[in-house]
């Protein structure tokens, strides 16, 4: 998939109705997907349990539905916007505003600001420390060498 138009056309209207825009928020997300599965791939190879071109997993995705967002009435209610009848997996797979919303609230989960936007080995270790975990195979130097080469700035 092109990444350009994943910008344009996917995450920047999903955040936006999510009221959760910004460049770097917007950027921080091109630069997960990328990462995680080269605009690519939906499901985590080669028998993982991640998917979505974020590749999150079912659970993390229901715990920002089930256990955050529940105490977040007006976020819930922005990301169920986005929601079908299908199941959380389904939607992962099919759904690139559901996905989109469920890995930009992960994000929104973190107290700490968002780096600046032309921050890229700050995004790399953000998407690291709070987005890949500590124990997970993704290298924020790889993410930051991809954030610098798809940054539109």
């Amino acid at each position: 998939m092109n990444p350009t138009q994943f910008l344009k056309y996917v995450i920047t209207p999903t955040l936006a109705d999510l009221d959760m825009y910004s460049p770097a928020a917007a950027m921080l997300l091109l630069g997960t997907a990328v990462t995680e599965s080269n605009l690519e791939y939906l499901r985590q190879l080669p028998d993982g349990p991640a998917l979505s071109v974020y590749q999150i997993e079912p659970a993390t995705a229901r715990d920002v539905l089930y256990r955050y967002l529940p105490t977040r009435p007006s976020i819930l209610a922005r990301v169920e916007e986005f929601m079908t009848s299908q199941t959380v997996e389904t939607q992962l797979l099919t759904n690139l505003a559901f996905a989109t919303a469920i890995a930009r609230v992960k994000f929104w989960m973190v107290p700490q600001p968002l780096p600046d936007l032309l921050d890229s080995d700050g995004m790399g270790r953000y998407w690291k420390t709070h987005y890949n975990t500590a124990g997970g195979a993704g290298d924020p130097a790889k993410f930051a060498r991809i954030y610098r080469a798809q940054r539109l700035d």
